[in-house]
C-alpha cells in the first residue's frame, strides 16, 4: 500500500506504526498512557502563559493530552490532513464541525442519505439554532447545482452512505459548494482512511466515528475532526472544548495502537466483503445488493474514480418482509447482531427498525431502505464460512 511519497518522507505503512510517535524519558517502546486529569505548571508564570497561549503545552485533559495527541497526529498524517482533533464520539465530531460553522442565519445544504443521527442534527437540531437545512439526492449533480446556486454555509455528506451506498461526487460538489462560498464536510466513515480521501478530492473537513473501522473491535468509543489548521484550530477545537468533547487518554491509546493494523485489516474485510457481495448478488431470494465494488452498483464507475476499495459494508434486501428479515438474522449462528460496523467480527443490523428508525418511513423508502434490508458489516472471518451463515440463515427463513 506504500506509494512514494517524496524525499525524506516516510512511507503510510510506516506512519502507520510510527507517525506521532512521543517517548517519555522512560523510553517506552509501545506508545504511553498518560491518565491524568491535569497537568503541573513549573512556576505560577509558567500558568499564566499557558492559559494565554503565549506558549504551548498540556494544560488539562479536556483540551488535549499525549496520548490523545499522538492519535491525532498519526491520524491527519494518514488522512493527509494540516490538522486534526479528537473528540468523544463520532457525533461529537459531525457537531463540532457543523454547529461551529453554523449560527442563525447560516444555511445547510445535506444529502439525504445519512445516518439517522446524523439527519437529525441537519434537520432537528441546528435548525434550532435559525439554521436553514435543505436537503438533496446526493446522487444528482443537478439537485445540487440548484441547491447551491444561493449563498451556503455549509456542505455534508457521507460517501458511500449509510447503509445503501449511495456515493457522492466530491470534487463535483465541492466545486459547486465553494462557489456558494460553503465548507465541505464529509462523513467518511464508510469509505475508511484506508479507501478513500476527500481531501484530495476538494472537501474542506474529513469527520470520523473512531469507534468503526479505525478502532475496529469494539473497544472503544472515538471520532475525530480533520481539516486545514486554521479550522481546526478556530472552528472545531473551540466546540470540542468548551461543550467538553473530548477523548479520554484510554481511548486515545487504544485508537493509536489500531492505526497499525487498519489497512491491514481493511484490505482483507474488503476482499470479505467483496466475495459476500458477489455470493448475494447470485441468490433467488435477494431482491438487490448495495455494494460499490459491484459492477451491478449504478455508481461502480465513480466509486473506482474515488475511491482505492469497496470498504467492509454489504447491503442487501431480502424478498420479504420485516418478520422474514428478522427471522433471518435470528437463524445466524456466525454474524452478530449489532447496529454497530467496521469490527474485525461480522455483524448485521436492520436498519428500518435501528439505524434509521427515528426517519420517517416515506423517507426511508425513498433511499431503498426497505423491510427486508438488512445491513452487513463483513469482518476478519473466513469468507466462506460467513456466506455458509448467510446461506442457512436464508433457508431457515425462507425453506
Amino acid at each position: 500500500m506504500s506509494t512514494d511519497p517524496g524525499p525524506g518522507q516516510q512511507r503510510r505503512d510506516t506512519l502507520a506504526v510510527r507517525g506521532g510517535l512521543m517517548r517519555s524519558q522512560f523510553g517506552e517502546t509501545a506508545e504511553g498512557m498518560f491518565v491524568t486529569s491535569g497537568f503541573v505548571y513549573g512556576s505560577a508564570e509558567e500558568a499564566e502563559a499557558t492559559f494565554k497561549e503565549e506558549i504551548e503545552r498540556f494544560s488539562y485533559s479536556r483540551y488535549g493530552s499525549p496520548t490523545v495527541a499522538m492519535f491525532e497526529e498519526r491520524l491527519r498524517l494518514l488522512e493527509g490532513a494540516e490538522a486534526a482533533y479528537a473528540t468523544g464520539t463520532g457525533m461529537a465530531a459531525v457537531f463540532a464541525a457543523l454547529g461551529g460553522l453554523c449560527a442563525a442565519g447560516a444555511r445547510i445544504v445535506a444529502a439525504r442519505a445519512l445516518f439517522g443521527t446524523c439527519y437529525t442534527i441537519c434537520a432537528e437540531v441546528l435548525p434550532r439554532w435559525g439554521v436553514e437545512a435543505v436537503f438533496v439526492d446526493g446522487t444528482n449533480l443537478e439537485a445540487w447545482r440548484e441547491a447551491l446556486s444561493v449563498p451556503t454555509t455549509a456542505v455534508f455528506f457521507e460517501t458511500p452512505s449509510n447503509p445503501t451506498m449511495q456515493l457522492v461526487d466530491i470534487a463535483a460538489v465541492a466545486e459547486l459548494a465553494h462557489a456558494a462560498g460553503a465548507t465541505v464536510v464529509v462523513d467518511n466513515v464508510f469509505g475508511t482512511p484506508a479507501f478513500s480521501a476527500p481531501l484530495q478530492h476538494g472537501a474542506d473537513v474529513v469527520v470520523y466515528s473512531a469507534t468503526k473501522h479505525i478502532d475496529g473491535q469494539g473497544r472503544v468509543l472515538g471520532g475525530a475532526v480533520l481539516g486545514s489548521d486554521e479550522f481546526v484550530r478556530t472552528v472545531a477545537r473551540p466546540m470540542i472544548r468548551n461543550l467538553g468533547l473530548a477523548m479520554s487518554p484510554f481511548t486515545a491509546w487504544v485508537l493509536v495502537k489500531a492505526l497499525e493494523t487498519l489497512d491491514l485489516r481493511m484490505a482483507k474485510q474488503a476482499a470479505n466483503a467483496c466475495a459476500v457481495s458477489q455470493w448475494l448478488e447470485a441468490q433467488p431470494g435477494v431482491t438487490r445488493v448495495f455494494y460499490p465494488w459491484l459492477d451491478s452498483h449504478p455508481q461502480a464507475e465513480l466509486a473506482r474514480r474515488q475511491m482505492t476499495g469497496g470498504g467492509t459494508v454489504v447491503s442487501f434486501t431480502l424478498d420479504t418482509d420485516q418478520a422474514g428479515a428478522f427471522a433471518a438474522l435470528n437463524a445466524l449462528r456466525i454474524v452478530d447482531i449489532s447496529n454497530n460496523l467496521g469490527d474485525s467480527k461480522s455483524l448485521i443490523t436492520h436498519p428500518a427498525t435501528t439505524t434509521h428508525s427515528r426517519i420517517a418511513e416515506d423517507a426511508r423508502l425513498a433511499l431503498g431502505i426497505e423491510p427486508g434490508t438488512c445491513r452487513l458489516s463483513v469482518g476478519l472471518e473466513d469468507p466462506q464460512d460467513i456466506i455458509a451463515d448467510l446461506a442457512q440463515a436464508f433457508a431457515a427463513c425462507c425453506p
